[in-house]
């Protein structure tokens, strides 16, 4: 089994996934597009299931992007509707496997009602350590960013923060989840290559996997496929090979 060939002790730390296809996968089949996302969240049980069983610290989906509200009507409503039911649903598997539950995005955007579930699992589920998930929700990489240089305004005109000593670990602090170890693997489904506006600061060196997979057929086995994939590449992070080869375990 694939499974089986997989290196435990280089696993990513922090996996990302555009879960894309759920329109594409329901009009390859004649069906409605909200049947494609509907089918989509039986894909989002399997894969934070299996991230959990793998051992994955973090798994970041993007679930709604700033974008999709320009979507239909009733689009966006049921993806409204699948969100807070997940949510809802899911609560004792999340708190039975001590997955903690986290979200990134504008979500002061979000229905009041979904806003007020996500709150409540965010605060019940705060103390799990298993794993960590994170919806981003409402969420674009380019407004994350000009939100971030919003509140370095703010904080140096309250003399918070010198201008000078402005880096990048500084800025990170400043992203809506500055604390988070940035991703190792970005996966991309249904055979697009693009980033669509998703983590742009914090994939700088991020591994990408695509596959031509839709996200409703995405399991645990492509899962593992992209881990897979990600363990035979050498991360360099700007070094040489013979650099990485000669350094210390701990800075390789």
């Amino acid at each position: 089994m694939p499974e089986r060939r997989l290196h435990k002790d280089r696993l990513p730390r922090h996996v990302a996934i555009i879960m894309d296809g759920n329109g594409r996968w329901a009009e390859a089949r004649g069906l409605e597009r909200n049947a494609g996302h509907r089918e989509g969240v039986e894909a989002v049980k399997a894969t934070v299931r299996a991230a959990n069983e793998l051992g994955i610290p973090r798994l970041t989906l993007y679930s709604f992007s700033s974008e999709n509200w320009n979507r239909p009507k009733g689009e966006v409503q049921e993806l409204m509707r699948l969100l807070e039911q997940y949510l809802e649903t899911e609560m004792d598997e999340v708190m039975r496997n001590g997955i903690r539950i986290q979200a990134i995005g504008r979500l002061d955007r979000l229905p009041p009602r979904v806003r007020k579930r996500l709150d409540d699992v965010i605060e019940r589920s705060k103390d799990n350590r298993e794993m960590t998930l994170v919806f981003a929700l409402s969420y674009g990489g380019r407004q994350e960013i000009v939100d971030a240089v919003r509140r370095i305004l703010r904080d140096a005109e309250q003399g918070k923060i010198d201008a000078e000593s402005l880096d990048d670990k500084t800025f990170t602090a400043y992203l809506y989840d500055g604390g988070s170890p940035d991703p190792d693997l970005l996966i991309r489904t249904g055979a697009e290559l693009r980033i669509s506006n998703f983590l742009l600061w914090q994939i700088a060196y991020a591994e990408i996997h695509a596959t031509s997979v839709m996200w409703p057929d995405f399991r645990k086995e492509h899962l593992v496929e992209a881990i897979l994939d990600y363990q035979s590449r050498e991360r360099r992070f700007g070094l040489t090979s013979d650099q990485v080869r000669d350094a210390p375990p701990e800075h390789s």
